[in-house]
């Protein structure tokens, strides 16, 4: 039967057909190509990726899958006349959601405002949503999962965590006969990138922050990639999926990489780690999680430490496979619109649609995951700080912490002998006195913050710079 207006998937990998004379399901892989309608809710950086990637690739997909994808639709606030897709560009969205032709709805437009009301707009219209929006997925996921369903359609979201990494999937079909008891990982391109670049350069962070931004790898405003929010969301997406209950991520302890100095960078070598944004989720006893985002020193030999540049890299344990690990680029226009196609054909049925498991992933906000306060968490850490007192701080370090190590002056330190002093080449920020870095534990989170807290107060001229854990 030749296909004449997709109107609805019912997730199971078939589809029905508008102007059929009959209602039967026909196979989402018939000898015919079966074209499927789509259309992108934003023309930026991720929705012209998309766009290219079903004009460039189509002939590929329909070769593999029997599906031919056609966008129909664009709608974006300004024109691009200079675009190969301006003739499909419209400003109203009444124009989306009204044309039958449309049976997927790719949602790139970011943020919790116009996504939301358009995604559920899609919903009521009885077509699928698929979205790269974290933002959204990580505030919204549980009530427009439900909303799907409950229209008999699907929301798909793989872009929203790993890029053009494959994360999501897996965890739902692949390890989904394992329990999964943790998930760690390097989840934002952005500063992953940042801290590459400084450790290689010798850069500092204000300069390589303005390099990043240049490149495009960092936005104008950068706050929600460097004080670690973005990487907390995707990680309460994961943490969610994988333990079928809600993740809220404005409950994880979240920690960015501003302070992160040159010196930091050099004594994380010195002792054998590089400094990573690490996101990090472990489902402890009486289904409490355990997580929390932020920069550590992360062993040199450690698979996570390959990880540079753009590049995410996330592991997770399972109780039957053990550690596997998905690496790749995790932003960009490409590797987005690949796990935004691979949705697509999940949807509709694309390759293999007798292996689902589930129709989409589940999660239910009424059985809301319980976060463990991130100060009961005991790691060892790493931490510097700049006191005019030397050894009036080296005292008090010892009596809080007797298992103190402070660390050696580096050798291109130019300081009177003692630990970190600067001597002007950056180490130890600004201002006097003597930059001193040592490490303890392991030990609470909170009672490390606490007791150092007591040491800084109790030693006049003393700043706190940066903590860091071990990984």
């Amino acid at each position: 039967m030749e296909a004449q207006g997709l109107t609805k998937f019912n997730g199971m990998g078939f589809l029905y057909m508008s102007g059929a004379k009959n209602t039967e399901a026909v196979s989402c892989r018939p000898q015919n190509d079966t074209e499927i309608g789509v259309a992108v809710l934003g023309y930026g950086v991720v929705g012209k990726g998309v766009a290219n990637a079903i004009r460039t690739n189509a002939n590929a997909v329909c070769k593999k899958t029997g599906l031919r994808l056609t966008l129909r639709r664009v709608l974006d606030l300004l024109d691009f006349p200079d675009s190969p897709d301006a003739a499909l560009i419209t400003h109203k969205v009444g124009d989306v959601m009204g044309d039958a032709r449309v049976g997927i709805v790719v949602e790139t437009m970011g943020g919790t405002g116009a996504a939301l009301e358009f995604t559920k707009m899609a919903f009521a219209k009885k077509k699928h949503v698929v979205t790269s929006n974290k933002e959204l997925v990580a505030e919204h996921g549980p009530e427009l999962l439900a909303l799907a369903s409950e229209h008999g359609v699907s929301y798909r979201f793989e872009a929203s965590v790993g890029g053009g990494v494959p994360i999501l999937r897996p965890l739902e079909e692949c390890l989904a006969a394992n329990g999964i008891t943790g998930i760690t990982g390097i989840v934002n391109g952005t500063t992953n990138y940042m801290l590459t670049y400084m450790k290689e350069h010798g850069a500092d962070f204000a300069e390589t922050l303005r390099g990043a931004q240049e490149k495009g790898y960092a936005e104008k405003d950068p706050s929600a990639d460097i004080e670690g929010h973005d990487a907390c969301r995707k990680l309460a997406i994961l943490l969610s999926v994988a333990g079928g209950a809600f993740v809220d991520w404005k409950k994880i302890h979240t920690e960015g990489i501003a302070r992160v100095t040159q010196e930091d960078i050099g004594r994380a070598a010195d002792l054998g780690r590089v400094v990573r944004l690490i996101a990090s989720g472990r489902f402890a006893e009486c289904g409490v999680v355990e997580a929390l985002v932020a920069p550590m020193l992360v062993d040199r030999h450690s698979p996570l430490a390959c990880a540079e540049g753009v590049n995410n890299a996330i592991m997770v344990h399972g109780d039957l496979v053990g550690d596997v690990m998905f690496y790749g680029q995790g932003a960009g226009m490409t590797p987005t619109a690949s796990a935004i196609l691979a949705d697509i054909l999940k949807i509709a049925g694309g390759p293999a649609p007798d292996v689902q498991i589930s129709e989409d992933v589940r999660w239910d906000r009424a059985r809301e995951a319980v976060v463990a306060d991130a100060a009961t968490l005991a790691f060892r850490f790493y931490a510097r700080i700049r006191t005019v007192d030397r050894s009036a701080f080296t005292e008090a370090l010892f009596r809080e912490f007797p298992d103190a190590g402070l660390l050696p002056r580096r050798g291109d330190d130019n300081g009177d002998g003692g630990s970190g002093d600067d001597g002007g080449n950056g180490y130890g920020g600004e201002g006097g006195g003597h930059a001193l870095a040592f490490t303890v534990g392991p030990v609470a989170g909170g009672l490390f913050a606490e007791r150092l807290n007591r040491i800084i107060k109790s030693v006049p001229g003393t700043e706190a710079g940066i903590a860091m854990r071990f990984l």
